[in-house]
C-alpha cells in the first residue's frame, strides 16, 4: 500500500452525504465524478419513471457504463485517423525544419 497522503472528501448525492478517503491528487476527480453521478441520478429521479434510491443508482450506473463503452468504441475507431494525422504533421514539421522554413499550420 502506498504512503501517499490521503484527503478526506465529503460528497452529497441525492441529498445523502457520503465520506471518502482518496489520494490528495485524486480529490478533484472524485468531486467531479460525484457531481456527475448526482446530476445523472437527479435526471432519473426527476423523470418519475424510476422509484427507489437503489434502482436510480443502478439505472445511472447502467447509463454511465453504456456511455463509457460507446466512447471507448469511438476512441478505438478514431485512433487510426489521429495517428495518421499526427504522422503527417510530424513529417511536415520535419521537412520544414530541414529546409529551415517556418511552418504554417
Amino acid at each position: 500500500m502506498s504512503d501517499a497522503p490521503l484527503a478526506r472528501v465529503s460528497v452529497r448525492i441525492l441529498e445523502k452525504e457520503y465520506q471518502f478517503s482518496c489520494a490528495v491528487e485524486e480529490r478533484a476527480a472524485l468531486l467531479d465524478s460525484a457531481e456527475y453521478l448526482n446530476t445523472e441520478m437527479r435526471k432519473i429521479r426527476d423523470s418519475g419513471k424510476v422509484i427507489g434510491l437503489d434502482r436510480i443508482a443502478v439505472m445511472a450506473a447502467l447509463n454511465m457504463a453504456n456511455e463509457l463503452l460507446k466512447a471507448r468504441t469511438r476512441d478505438t475507431s478514431g485512433d487510426t485517423d489521429v495517428v495518421h494525422r499526427i504522422r503527417l504533421l510530424r513529417e511536415r514539421v520535419e521537412a520544414s525544419l530541414e529546409r529551415g522554413q517556418q511552418l504554417e499550420l
